[in-house]
């Protein structure tokens, strides 16, 4: 029987993070995940680091403050997966007066002390670009900095990085069940595929199962928790680019909802999200058409271009595990997090509620120094100033590294090496190491999406189907057809048999 002093169930951000703090520190850690890594909540976020501005309006100054001290940490040790953006707020009528605004704005640039990022300032909307595609009743905002990442790749990125460093990743496995034994827990994985079951025994599970914490500690582990989740739903809608600048935009609806709009992928905006309780099955949210028509006429209302759902290339929705107070409506229950410490008959069970993905690194130190009670730890907290693979670089530096990965591979046109650098960082010089020819680099399925890059997706980053590659290891699905779709699936089936 394998031995684990960490069991760590879910392969969402949390988990994933959890496990590279505790591996780093000297444990021997294993994960396991039902799905595909960021397969569910962490994959269809709003792909922001960012301190939560809304939650100022409810107080929750703690949350904001340590969200933005980490959203700093974050972009220093991910630049290639995370970039600065600068938002506008649109004053719209009926909104909290300017000067209200402005000094929560204020608020926001310095809870957090601020070093990288500009501060706010105010911005005239009856001229410029930043004004021009708004509509004409709009003449006054506030520009302020967040930060935008892509949000899956931080998760199977988090989980490379341990698996590296010696953490046993293994995705398509369920967690079905565990007894406590002795002060450990002997627990039964299921792999999903060849429906075998294996035992493993661990010191300490660690329940990082997002919408489902609840479920495994009355399922899996016959046990009861006073906690409460609260499944949100928040859905997104992409569309065409409706404007050619970079900044996102902010908007403050009459019904209380927050809105943004958001450059993606070069040539898509990504407009969301919803708040609505989630009735049903947490694996699988969609996002309705009453959604979708929402926020098309939150856009139509606020800027000249109108859009309606036939213009949507992709929606999705994703289930929020909220730790609930039972509080408010939907959109303003907290998104902080609890770390749950207890111990069945003896061996020790950590579970987590609630969390929001600029949190992640930060809940993960928090978890892994309660494991220490229970294992023989002895490292130190050290994910403060350590770079997730492929971002061993400055901010400041990325334009010059980009230069220098087309300058290295010619034969890449341009798409090709802003995607790749974006995606890999400095591990796409590794990707391509020998490589002298675009025809070497084998197949290409489409957009750039060639052999040697889904190779290296199955081999180093858990990839096993096509919607892996384009869904959460890329979002190429918004650019390949079915049929090119097909024959990626096609061959990675012939790969592996």
């Amino acid at each position: 029987m394998e031995q684990y002093d960490v069991l760590v169930i879910g392969g969402g951000v949390n988990g994933c993070g959890i496990a590279r703090d505790a591996v780093g520190r000297g444990l021997k850690v294993a994960l396991v995940e039902q799905g595909d890594l960021a397969c569910e909540t962490s994959s269809s976020s709003t792909k922001l680091f960012h301190g939560g501005l809304r939650y100022l309006e409810f107080y929750e100054f703690g949350l904001v403050k340590k969200a933005l001290i980490e959203r700093e940490v974050l972009l220093r040790n991910m630049p290639h997966i995370a970039w600065p953006m600068r938002f506008i707020i649109p004053h719209l009528s009926g909104m909290r007066p300017k000067l209200m605004l402005r000094a929560g704005l204020f608020i926001y640039d310095y809870i957090g002390g601020r070093k990288m990022l500009p501060p706010t300032k105010t911005v005239n909307l009856t001229k410029g670009p930043l004004g021009d595609p708004l509509d004409d009743a709009i003449k006054v905002g506030f520009e302020y900095s967040d930060c935008a990442v892509d949000d899956a790749r931080l998760v199977v990125l988090n989980a490379r990085d341990a698996a590296d460093r010696g953490a046993k990743i293994m995705v398509r496995t369920r967690f079905t069940s565990a007894t406590p034994k002795d002060g450990q827990w002997v627990a039964s994985v299921k792999d999903m595929h060849s429906g075998k079951t294996k035992k493993v025994q661990a010191r300490v599970l660690v329940n990082a199962g997002g919408p489902w914490v609840k479920s495994i500690i009355e399922d899996q582990l016959q046990s009861e928790t006073p906690e409460n989740i609260r499944l949100v739903r928040g859905s997104h809608i992409v569309v065409p680019k409706i404007y050619d600048h970079d900044r996102a935009y902010f908007f403050q609806i009459e019904d209380g909802r927050l809105v943004f709009t958001i450059p993606y992928e070069n040539d898509f905006t990504l407009i969301g999200t919803t708040d609505a309780d989630h009735e049903g099955d947490p694996a699988d949210p969609q996002c309705s058409d009453e959604e979708a028509e929402y926020l098309c006429k939150v856009v139509s209302k606020n800027f000249k271009k109108d859009i309606t759902t036939d213009d949507v290339v992709w929606r999705y929705a994703g289930v929020r595990p909220l730790h609930d107070t039972s509080e408010g409506d939907a959109k303003s229950a907290s998104r902080d997090y609890e770390i749950k410490v207890r111990q069945i008959d003896g061996s020790a069970l950590i579970n987590i509620f609630g969390g929001k993905i600029t949190t992640y690194r930060k809940l993960s130190e928090e978890v892994v120094a309660e494991l220490a009670e229970f294992t023989n730890m002895i490292g130190k907290p050290w994910t403060h100033h350590a770079h997730l693979p492929g971002g061993d670089f400055a901010l400041q530096q990325k334009d010059e590294l980009i230069a220098q990965f087309r300058w290295d591979f010619p034969f890449l046109d341009e798409e090709q090496v802003r995607r790749m650098f974006k995606s890999y960082g400095t591990q796409a010089t590794e990707m391509l190491r020998g490589i002298t020819k675009a025809k070497e680099m084998g197949k290409n399925f489409g957009s750039g999406l060639t052999e040697i890059e889904v190779k290296w997706l199955m081999d180093k980053e858990w990839a096993q189907t096509a919607e892996d590659v384009v869904w959460r290891r890329s979002k190429l699905g918004l650019r390949l057809t079915k049929r090119q779709v097909t024959a990626l699936n096609t061959w990675m089936k012939k790969a592996t048999a």
